[in-house]
């Protein structure tokens, strides 16, 4: 940890999980060296904002009208759950995005032969799944009924999801088994290339984010992006709570 500034930075938490690895272990990095931890309607010269609930978001705002600055933006984590937005603002900064074949209510569009289909607005336990027959698109269609959604091609890969996630410049990375594959969930180590690492970078600006993750996938012309998360559950990852106490305190010195 570099040092102090000269007054402790008051840092503001909204956060569905405050006990998540990646928040706590940058918690006790901060409380360690004298900083403090203030509930959310406070005042703070940090807000982290790890949630994406409406009423989240407006307590995010409240504080950036008064100047505080918040990691991610409230703007910048709201738009992040419009995975039409995600794919328009990954294209158009040049970052290779699985492209969208179709949008609208599920029971309302054809089966367009093997698709990923996903919710249009992205959340928690939202539909990620992939139909590879008209039988399995009816019997989402039947279980989701209403749900506005997009649908992307498959990338064909190898079962492995590749993360990136980067806090405050830093890269961490893992492969984590694809929800979308048959079998157990598990992980293993996994480093980025100079390309993939590359595309990771840019997200964050394009995206107006300091700490976020980027889901990758082996296309057949190289790497191909398929996600991008808002202050992400990074764990396992050694040095993330510490980029994460490094970032508040270079946010607040600023």
């Amino acid at each position: 940890m570099s040092a102090s500034p000269r007054r402790p930075v008051r840092v503001a938490l909204i956060a569905r999980e405050p006990d998540h690895p990646l928040l706590a272990g940058a918690r006790e990095l901060l409380e360690a060296d004298g900083h403090l931890f203030v509930p959310d309607d406070q005042h703070a010269d940090v807000v982290l904002l790890k949630a994406r609930s409406q009423g989240a978001l407006q307590r995010a705002d409240y504080h950036e009208r008064f100047g505080v600055p918040v990691l991610n933006s409230a703007a910048a984590t709201g738009r992040c759950q419009d995975r039409d937005w995600m794919e328009r603002t990954a294209r158009a900064a040049g970052l290779p995005f699985a492209p969208t074949l179709g949008r609208g209510v599920i029971g309302q569009l054809p089966w367009d032969g093997p698709v990923v289909v996903k919710s249009l607005r992205s959340r928690k336990e939202d539909l990620v799944a992939r139909a590879d027959t008209p039988a399995q698109w009816r019997a989402l269609a039947e279980r989701w009924p209403g749900e506005p959604v997009l649908t992307q091609r498959p990338v064909d890969g190898d079962g492995w999801d590749r993360k990136v996630w980067v806090v405050g410049g830093r890269v961490f990375a893992e492969q984590r088994r694809s929800e979308l594959a048959p079998g157990a969930p598990g992980r293993r180590p996994w480093a980025p290339d100079d390309r993939e690492r590359a595309i990771a970078l840019a997200a964050g600006p394009a995206f107006g984010l300091q700490v976020y993750g980027v889901d990758l996938l082996p296309g057949p012309d190289g790497p191909v992006a398929v996600d991008v998360n808002a202050f992400p559950g990074v764990r396992h990852q050694p040095g993330a709570p510490e980029a994460l106490a490094a970032l508040v305190l270079r946010t607040a010195r600023r």
